[in-house]
């Protein structure tokens, strides 16, 4: 960035890291007091806000052309016009309430969606503490603007890209954008080369980082787009979204019954023209033809609309999007926040599930599972900041009492500690804890309080005097404290009052580097003893057993001594720092969620596979992928160098062996999605970091953290989960299937209907017939009849197996085979139902005119039925077919269980689909202002019982059917 003369500022990228303090400061325009506020507001306008720049909303229309920019809503309709346009105004607008019915749905529910995201992002926004006007004050970190002058304290958010000035033992966690799971030590003195890596520009700070130690004052250097945060934002644009496999697998559908339904128009359309009219006519005389026959036209013409009508099944997307929003409601209560409906249902296609380990897998909470003392290995239960957990020697609980070094051990972790133990919640016997500091000080001091310590009363008894912070080079951390009240039962080895007043060196770091500065060994009774080289290499050999398990090791240390000069000019480390007392080892690792473990199993059960993407270290990816079972036996670990070896066609190959990859780039990640899709992977990358976003947006969907998880990811997100917790992604993986299973159950039970509603139409109009079914007829029973009950199987808990079967493989069609067996079934046995109900309407209805005369079934054939009213034939046939369906309902709740596994009354919305139904088509059939409109009258017994002994074929049939399907599947 350069400022110019008119004090306009243009801004560019550069490498700040590379320059001293003073020139930033210099070229930045800023002196100590800070910025004023008048120049702030200035910068503020010339910048704009400290804000990521979102991609832009979609209005209203453009949400609404989504909705309706679907083939099959476009031919609803059209079929919507042409019925106005011959004056069925009736059979228009009952088309259109559906399409707008749909349209509605989907953006409430989006918009829903958007909102409820937007909450979550108010809630992670920071402010930040600046320099304005020589006075400390707190502003919205959205105004923050390069120049100011910025404070930095253990917990802050960076608001901004920093050029540290001061750093105070500063540590700052960078998961989120370099992906390293350990604090980075800053260091605002050092001047470093410009082509130096993100992760090792100590002298800086990154916006969406978070300090965990220490405190620090730099200047800002980028805002909103310019961070480093944004310019991973920025790569994002570049990123191709592609249609998830449900959007594809419906437009498939509804375009294959649109061409179905078209060519089924014009061969009826062709078909009823030679029945009703002289067709030689039409092309010898066109025009005397029309004249002639234009009523005749015109009913063949409403034939062949409600042929279209029957073709498609106008409930459908409705259906679909009331399914999926019912299904994005699910969600919530399982923790997920879906951002697109149709995303609901792509988790339960996922074949992989590539998944970030801290925070995700693990809880990102540094737990001491293990320490040495004396030749004595230790476990400790518990996991999190929980201060509850047993000692195991040998696999069982001990009293502590009995390992006096021990307690001595994790005396001194809480002497030479910085951190503090919070309670940030309670709930009946629940307690919620957070540690503010590092992580790694926190989990010993959670280690400690499960001894038995309260660190608040060890830190009053032995007040700290002075330090030598923790360096990065010396790899170690010098506390000194004097023995102001020493008690015989706290955990230090001093059992009386002889000790008072003296002050101890308490001594934290690398294992190696402390037992050189040692003299001497505890004992388990707390005595000292000489320090042996057998004894040290007895040391090095626990700490090799640690690290092997992927354990961050650290040794402990102290020295007491009968004073120490107050004054820090006195103290020089390297006095402070020799003839230590070794006193043992502590093994801390950020552990896995409880969870983890059975979710990872559920989802190897139902076929996926999730796959580690870390940038941890090779040995901790490991040790953790082993401990919750995610690396399969034989599997491999792939580091980011290796990575970076591999060529895309190799990667390819070696990514279906490969389980963990650490020490990887957001680049990286990338190439492995590429890789897994290009072996047809239907993939779900979950992550909680800048650095996880463009790998969520390549993925077929993408998994942020709600908690965690930075904006950028959340933004990207098509799912977020609100609880951090792996096993909501599993359930949420079930819920989808639940979904999927659903909606082709509906899919096959609206298909069925529809297609069976062709053949009676096609078939009566091949054998000269009068139309079965009017057009009115068949809206009601396609958005009425068989709405209700489709809306009941959206709300199916799913087969008990559903998590026991294989993911469908991505090519898939919503109609497969099976369903091309049942359709087949359901066709013939609805066709043929209804058929027979029409026909004995028929014949009935000319056995009352005493007409019939020979065979009724080659009468009826023959009969001309133009000008006849049938009205009784139609509402046989009405009534069958919509009396078909709704006990056809009952039967297609499973796709292979039968009714009386599942219960037949076990989904209670059924009951009330189908009674609402039944009750609607008595009130059609009864009532006399409705029976105009769809052509019906009130039944007889005697037709009552045909039709009800008819309707119940289709429901057998399918029982059948699917008992057949059973058998073929053992």
């Amino acid at each position: 960035m350069t400022l110019e003369n008119n004090g306009k500022a243009e801004i560019h990228q550069h490498e700040w890291h590379a320059l001293e303090a003073q020139e930033v400061l210099s070229h930045l325009k800023v002196q100590g007091n800070g910025l004023t506020s008048e120049e702030a507001k200035r910068r503020l306008e010339h910048y704009g806000p400290n804000q990521l720049k979102e991609a832009e909303r979609p209005t209203f229309l453009q949400m609404l052309w989504e909705q309706l920019n679907n083939f099959v809503v476009i031919l609803l309709i059209v079929a919507s016009a042409i019925s106005a346009l011959l004056g069925d105004y009736v059979e228009a607008s009952a088309i259109m309430a559906i399409v707008v019915l749909n349209a509605i749905l989907g953006i409430v529910q989006e918009r829903r969606a958007e909102e409820a995201l937007a909450a979550l992002k108010k809630l992670a926004a920071p402010d930040a503490q600046v320099l304005r006007d020589g006075h400390r004050v707190s502003i919205p970190g959205y105004e923050l603007v390069p120049g100011d002058l910025v404070f930095l304290e253990a917990g802050n958010f960076i608001p901004a890209d920093i050029r540290l000035l001061e750093a105070v033992n500063l540590r700052i966690e960078e998961a989120s954008l370099t992906g390293e799971s350990l604090p980075v030590q800053k260091n605002a003195a050092t001047v470093l080369d410009k082509n130096i890596p993100l992760g090792d520009r100590k002298n800086t700070a990154f916006m969406g980082t978070v300090v965990s130690y220490g405190r620090g004052r730099g200047v800002v250097t980028s805002t909103g787009m310019h961070t480093q945060l944004g310019l991973i934002a920025s790569m994002l644009q570049n990123v191709e979204v592609e249609e998830t496999p449900l959007q594809r697998r419906l437009d498939q559908l509804g375009k294959s019954l649109s061409v179905a339904a078209l060519l089924l128009v014009a061969i009826v359309f062709s078909i009823a023209l030679i029945n009703y009219t002289n067709i030689s006519q039409l092309f010898s005389s066109p025009t005397a033809y029309v004249r002639e026959y234009a009523p005749d036209i015109t009913e063949v013409f409403i034939i062949a609309i409600s042929l279209a009508i029957a073709a498609v099944p106008e409930g459908l997307p409705a259906v679909v999007t009331i399914s999926l929003a019912l299904g994005m409601r699910e969600m919530i209560k399982r923790h997920a926040l879906i951002r697109k409906l149709s995303s609901v249902e792509t988790l339960g296609s996922a074949t992989i599930i590539c998944s970030d380990k801290t925070g995700t897998l693990t809880q990102n909470e540094m737990t001491v599972t293990r320490m040495w003392v004396d030749g004595q290995f230790i476990n400790i239960t518990g996991t999190g900041y929980v201060p509850k957990g047993d000692f195991l020697v040998d696999g069982k609980p001990v009293d502590m009492t009995n390992y006096p070094a021990a307690l001595t051990a994790l005396w001194l972790g809480v002497l030479n500690n910085d951190s503090e133990i919070e309670t940030t919640g309670e709930s009946e016997d629940l307690k919620t804890y957070r540690i503010v500091g590092d992580p790694t000080e926190g989990s010993l001091l959670v280690a400690a309080t499960k001894a038995g310590a309260v660190h608040l009363e060890i830190d009053k008894a032995y007040p700290r005097e002075n330090e030598v912070p923790f360096d990065s080079e010396r790899k170690r951390m010098i506390t000194i404290h004097n023995v102001s009240e020493p008690d015989p039962n706290d955990l230090s080895p001093f059992r009386g009052y002889k000790m008072k007043d003296w002050d101890v060196i308490a001594v934290k770091g690398a294992p190696d580097v402390v037992l050189e500065l040692c003299s001497h060994y505890q004992t388990m009774d707390d005595n000292s003893k000489p320090l042996h080289d057998a004894t040290r290499q007895r040391i090095l050999a626990a700490n090799d057993v640690l690290t092997k398990d992927a354990l961050r090791v650290l040794g402990l240390a102290y020295r007491a001594e009968e004073d120490i000069p107050d004054n820090p000019e006195q103290i020089k480390a390297e006095e402070l720092e020799k003839d230590l007392v070794f006193v043992g080892l502590v093994g801390m690792i950020d552990p896995a969620r409880n969870e983890v473990k059975p979710a990872l199993e559920k989802a190897r059960e139902a076929g996926i596979r999730t796959v580690m993407i870390t940038g941890d270290y090779p040995n901790t990816a490991r040790a953790i992928a082993e401990a919750i079972h995610l690396l399969r036996p034989g599997k491999n670990v792939m580091t980011g160098a290796q990575l970076d070896e591999t060529s895309d066609e190799d990667l390819k190959k070696v990514i279906e062996d490969t389980d963990v990859f650490a020490r990887v780039s957001p680049e990286h990640k990338m190439r492995i999605v590429d890789a897994l899709q290009a072996n047809d992977e239907v993939v779900a990358m979950t992550g909680d970091g800048v650095n996880d976003a463009p790998a969520i947006k390549r993925a077929d969907i993408g998994i942020a953290m709600g908690i965690t998880g930075t904006d950028v990811a959340k933004e990207t997100a098509d799912m977020v989960l609100t609880d951090d917790n792996y096993a909501s992604i599993v359930s949420a993986v079930e819920q989808g299937r639940v979904i999927y299973s659903n909606i082709r159950k509906f899919v096959f039970f609206l298909l069925s209907s529809n297609v069976a509603e062709i053949m009676i139409i096609f078939l009566a109009t091949l054998a000269g017939l009068p139309v079965p079914l009017t057009a009115i007829q068949l809206l009601w029973l396609n958005l009425i009849t068989d709405g209700a009950p489709a809306l009941a199987l959206a709300v199916e808990k799913g087969d008990p197996d559903i998590m026991q079967q294989k993911p469908r493989a991505k090519s898939e069609p919503i109609v497969n085979r099976n369903m091309m067996v049942g359709l087949s079934v359901q066709t013939f046995a609805q066709t043929a139902a209804v058929l027979t109900a029409f026909g004995l309407g028929l014949i009935w209805h000319l056995e009352s005119g005493a007409s019939v005369i020979g065979n009724p079934l080659t009468y009826l054939l023959q009969h001309d039925w133009r000008g006849v009213d049938v009205q009784t034939a139609e509402t046989m046939a009405f009534v069958t077919l919509s009396l078909c369906e709704l006990f056809r309902a009952y039967t297609v709740r499973s796709e292979r269980a039968s009714i009386f596994q599942i219960g037949l009354f076990s989904n209670r919305y059924m009951q009330y689909a189908v009674g609402l139904s039944i009750a609607l088509l008595l009130l059609v059939c009864s009532l006399p202002f409705l029976q105009p409109i769809f052509n019906t009258h009130f039944l007889s017994g005697r037709e009552w019982a045909i039709v009800v002994g008819l309707a119940l074929i289709p429901a057998t049939a399918e029982e059948i059917t699917k008992f057949f399907l059973r058998r073929s599947k053992r």
